[in-house]
């Protein structure tokens, strides 16, 4: 069991890290931008540190400044919680080169299944059917973007290859509006995830998005916590949102 964690994320997502953490007695450390000092999830904690300004590029997804903030704190692991850096294997081998424990897959596993451009060719290879689109990331000059668009045929949409949670996606209706969405989701990717590597699949419009949960330990037992239709989403603004 660990003494203390540090929790590198924000809001919703460090609430209910807490609560379970405060559940088995362990105390925490949250990280946290300018912008979030007064945030709940912040006053909550038992220690917090500050590492950097508002935008999520310059605190969140601020490697350096997240590893620091463990050394000072004496944290024993790092919980990343859902989007950010989560599914970031570079950060996972960084938490354990610096001797923390990382609360999540391996980086080997995350390299595999976290960039949902590997994790597709992982599907193909393994004989798992998959929705038609781009062959690894889009490419760089405009016509062979296009070029792909044209091959899979519109609607088309755009994904951030290591996006989650319903951001970094862009759908597109017509090749007037293509290369707007690969620049604007490109852009997001880079804010949000630190990569901006897209790929293009076909757009299915009425599509059931379902999940299912399996978690795993390192004495290889698994259980399966049940599926979920991740079909519609709410937005920040409490507004419904499709999946696909």
């Amino acid at each position: 069991m660990f003494g203390k964690i540090l929790i590198a994320n924000r809001g919703e997502i460090a609430l209910r890290i807490q609560r379970a953490c405060r559940e088995l007695g362990i105390r925490t450390v949250v990280v946290h931008s300018e912008a979030d000092t007064d945030a709940k999830y912040v006053k909550l904690a038992d220690e917090s540190v500050c590492i950097g300004p508002a935008p999520s590029r310059d605190s969140y997804l601020n490697v350096p400044a997240i590893i620091s903030a463990a050394e000072v704190t004496d944290a024993e692991a790092i919980h990343p919680g859902y989007g950010f850096l989560s599914e970031n294997a570079d950060f996972a081998e960084r938490c354990e080169r610096s001797g923390f424990v990382f609360i999540g897959p391996r980086p080997e596993s995350i390299r595999q299944m976290g960039d949902k451009i590997t994790a597709k060719r992982t599907m193909v290879d393994a004989g798992v059917p998959t929705v038609p689109g781009s062959d690894g990331p889009l490419p760089e000059e405009p016509r062979d973007i296009v070029r792909v668009a044209r091959s899979v045929g519109y609607p088309v949409i755009i994904k951030a290859a290591g996006g989650g949670g319903g951001r970094g996606m862009r759908a597109v209706h017509t090749e007037a509006a293509l290369l707007s969405a690969v620049a604007m989701t490109r852009q997001e990717a880079q804010s949000a995830f630190g990569n901006p590597s897209v790929y293009l699949e076909k757009f299915l419009e009425n599509p059931r998005h379902i999940e299912i949960q399996v978690l795993s330990d390192q004495s290889r037992n698994a259980v399966w916590l049940g599926d979920r239709d991740c079909s519609m989403q709410r937005t920040r603004s409490g507004s419904p949102r499709e999946r696909s």
